[in-house]
């Protein structure tokens, strides 16, 4: 079976009194979903999960480096996913047969809490006790409630990798 490079993100921001998660509800799917999607021929998975961030929710965002020791710090690089999975995705508009999603999923914090320009896609935070009540994809609830509960430790002394480590 033909195999795609994505890469999605795990979008927080600290809002008020906590951790929020923000989720696009997909339009053909009709569940809340990670922000990301396909990888671009001239990209490399970070800078696509940041270039579907800011399309499908008009926020900018910062990756957070999650591996910090002195492997993973050792050589510059492509900043490296909290995870990657394989997900079987039905055929679509866009790719007319079955295919594998190769997801590059990205921890990524911003500073915005409302997009400066209109969003692709409808856009919500969601504070961790919603999650369970979402319609969304089993793997990226139980991703967020990982993440989210350790998100004190990752940010600092974790460092944001710089918005324009590819340029």
């Amino acid at each position: 079976m033909l195999k795609h490079a994505t890469a999605s993100v795990f979008l927080l921001t600290h809002i008020h009194s906590g951790w929020r998660i923000g989720l696009i509800h997909h339009p053909r799917l009709h569940r809340w979903m990670l922000p990301g999607g396909h990888l671009e021929p001239h990209e490399n998975p970070a800078e696509a999960a940041l270039r579907e961030t800011s399309e499908e929710t008009g926020l900018t965002a910062q990756l957070i480096n999650t591996h910090t020791d002195e492997l993973t710090d050792a050589v510059p690089g492509v900043p490296v996913p909290v995870w990657i999975t394989e997900q079987p995705v039905p055929a679509e508009p866009r790719h007319p047969h079955p295919h594998i999603h190769i997801d590059h999923l990205y921890l990524a914090l911003t500073t915005q809490h409302e997009p400066p320009e209109p969003a692709e896609l409808p856009f919500g935070w969601f504070a961790p006790n919603e999650l369970n009540g979402l319609d969304m994809f089993d793997d990226s609830r139980h991703g967020a409630h990982l993440l989210l509960a350790r998100i004190n430790t990752l940010t600092p002394p974790a460092q944001p990798v710089p918005a324009d480590f590819g340029a």
